[in-house]
């Protein structure tokens, strides 16, 4: 009887220890290795041309880039798990282990790398203003003063020109980019600005090409990097694969295929590490 007892008990022990170890192949982790079931990545779900999901699937250059890195870690695309990652949410996603790295418009600042670590970058990007493609009297930055700018609820980009470059600029709110757009049209407003790389995302929709266009203005640099867990092994074998991107000529086809219709005139591929302040 005792004997019986010991028995049932050892295999409940190795049972419990299978279980752990199957659960342990579902996740990506930092090995990178391609052993595990899926690999779970972050990215933005409503910024056309950089991270969107559709009814099709998910789109986007991040997408395409995450996509490319997945694969050179050794996961096919159906082992990818998509999660959504708000811009606030990142650094919590990646301390607590819901991601294995994160592609999302994720600029690079030394407060975030305070928390968490960066490969890349992956693009430099730029704040800019978005106006109507046959807005002629806007040519500066200094000629926003007489304009009507879009500002966006949790967004500093209008307020940054307003405080910096426009004090006269007439800010008006909107909920979000998307919503700006309509307005930028029937001239409500009269420039959208954020992010140069979000600008042309939404540009290159299909119901606004040829429409609108990118004033060029270069306001500020933003180095989009991919994040992972602070001292993960993962971020040299992204930067492996981030390089080897670019030199197979993937990176140019991705800008080309996402951001071409808007006329986007985008930075070379930036060197792994080459952090532009």
């Amino acid at each position: 009887m005792k004997l019986r007892k010991v028995t049932a008990a050892s295999a409940t022990i190795f049972a419990l220890a299978l279980t752990a170890t199957a659960c342990g192949s579902d996740d990506g982790g930092d090995s990178g290795s391609g052993d595990g079931k899926k690999i779970t990545i972050g990215i933005k779900f409503d910024q056309p041309g950089l991270g969107q999901k559709t009814p099709q699937g998910y789109t986007g250059f991040d997408v395409d880039i995450a996509t490319y890195v997945a694969k050179k870690l050794g996961y096919t695309e159906d082992q990818i798990e998509w999660k959504e990652s708000k811009s606030a949410d990142r650094e919590t996603m990646l301390q607590r282990g819901d991601v294995d790295f994160i592609a999302a418009t994720y600029s690079i600042t030394p407060k975030r790398e305070e928390k968490v670590d960066f490969a890349g970058p992956y693009l430099l990007a730029h704040q800019d203003v978005l106006l109507r493609a046959d807005d002629d009297k806007i040519k500066s930055p200094e000629d926003l003063n007489s304009a009507k700018l879009c500002s966006v609820t949790g967004s500093t980009s209008a307020q940054n020109v307003k405080d910096k470059l426009a004090p006269k600029a007439q800010l008006q709110p909107y909920p979000t980019y998307s919503a700006c757009l309509p307005g930028l049209q029937n001239g409500a407003v009269d420039a959208l600005t954020t992010d140069d790389s979000i600008l042309a995302g939404y540009a290159a929709q299909s119901q606004f090409k040829g429409k609108f266009k990118l004033a060029g203005f270069k306001l500020t640099n933003e180095n989009y990097g991919i994040g992972v867990k602070k001292g993960s092994d993962l971020k040299a074998k992204i930067n492996d694969a981030l390089e080897a991107m670019v030199a197979e000529g993937a990176w140019d086809k991705a800008v080309k295929d996402n951001f071409g219709p808007a006329n986007y005139k985008n930075e070379p591929a930036p060197k792994i590490g080459d952090v532009k302040s």
